[in-house]
């Protein structure tokens, strides 16, 4: 699934392409949306919130999407004979004079009303990348979550934008193991902070992962194998890559079996 940093470069991306732009034409191929008429609106912005999308138009109206684990928008040049979209996994077109944005696979649109958009973000807590992220408020949620420290990290409700990337990177960064339940306040803290550096960081240039993706091969800080488990309450689990020896020993039920090293065996 995107996380926070991708979907804050697809939003620069759209509010370039689109921002202070008339809608020639658009197209919402989404169930209770296919008869909306966005034709004539102008787009007045487009920002993320978390691992949302909001497309703010200057008609009172803001189109909002989730990629969930396959999304993504996409931009080309308008052509005269209209755009290639009559694939089957093309969710929304928004056409322009000079651009048109295809949102292909996404997992959620809605059409919400700009001033009611709380309904759809509301329940998120601090946006990590925001300039005015509130550090104070994340780390509180956290330790008011209690559990699992990594479960707690991919809750979008404690901090929103991190994902099983980002969950992964920092644990090991700050050494702790995804499965305590303990950590102290300074903990806490210092884990956002890093988090909150690294995604900023993977913002300005692209980031090679020190232990996410990488089971089955040697850790690059310490030598071990690198292991991956599931971690999250039932029907919401997520996959988090760990170093054992770096961070404090096994998952709960990993019992230290070899593990292949990631893609082994495919062709």
């Amino acid at each position: 699934m995107p996380e926070g940093d991708t979907v804050r470069r697809t939003c620069s991306r759209l509010h370039e392409a689109l921002a202070g732009r008339r809608l020639l034409a658009a197209e919402l191929r989404w169930p209770g949306l296919s008869t909306a008429s966005l034709a004539g609106a102008t787009v007045v912005e487009v920002v993320a919130r978390g691992k949302h999308i909001l497309i703010r138009l200057d008609t009172g109206w803001t189109l909002h999407s989730h990629l969930r684990m396959e999304g993504q928008w996409r931009i080309e040049r308008t052509r005269a004979e209209g755009p290639a979209s009559r694939r089957d996994n093309v969710r929304a077109v928004l056409v322009t004079e000079t651009w048109t944005a295809l949102g292909l696979r996404l997992g959620r649109l809605d059409l919400i009303r700009t001033a009611a958009e709380q309904s759809a973000v509301g329940q998120l807590g601090p946006d990590i990348l925001e300039a005015d992220f509130d550090a104070g408020v994340a780390v509180a949620n956290l330790a008011r979550a209690g559990g699992a420290i990594g479960a707690a990290l991919l809750d979008q409700r404690n901090l929103a934008g991190i994902g099983t990337i980002w969950a992964s990177e920092s644990l090991f960064a700050e050494r702790l193991n995804p499965w305590r339940e303990d950590l102290s306040g300074d903990e806490l803290r210092r884990l956002v902070k890093r988090a909150r550096g690294l995604m900023l960081a993977a913002l300005k240039q692209h980031a090679d992962p020190r232990v996410h993706g990488r089971s089955g091969r040697p850790c690059r800080r310490c030598g071990g194998i690198v292991r991956v488990a599931q971690i999250g309450p039932p029907t919401r689990e997520r996959t988090m890559f760990y170093c054992p020896a770096c961070q404090g020993g096994l998952a709960p039920g990993d019992h230290g079996r070899p593990l292949a090293p990631r893609g082994a065996g495919r062709r």
